[in-house]
């Protein structure tokens, strides 16, 4: 008989995509991390805190630049 997950997970993702995410830190090597840290305070970056709510519109916003840029290139 299988579990019920009586968890709530944000639109798009679930149960499948949260273990998949849990796996790759799990699995990722002590450099790999480091590298990963360091890259959110590269030049031309920056890291901040939005509201869950506004989260997706940001993302949204970020794919259209990185598409504008990668069409324009």
């Amino acid at each position: 008989m299988d579990k019920i997950d009586r968890n709530k997970y944000p639109e798009g993702w679930n149960q499948e995509r949260v273990q998949r995410v849990i796996e790759h830190y799990e699995n990722q090597s002590e450099e790999d991390a480091i590298a990963e840290d360091e890259a959110a305070f590269e030049q031309g970056y920056t890291v901040m805190q939005v509201p869950l709510e506004l989260a997706p519109v940001v993302r949204q916003l970020i794919a259209l630049m990185e598409e504008k840029t990668s069409t324009a290139s």
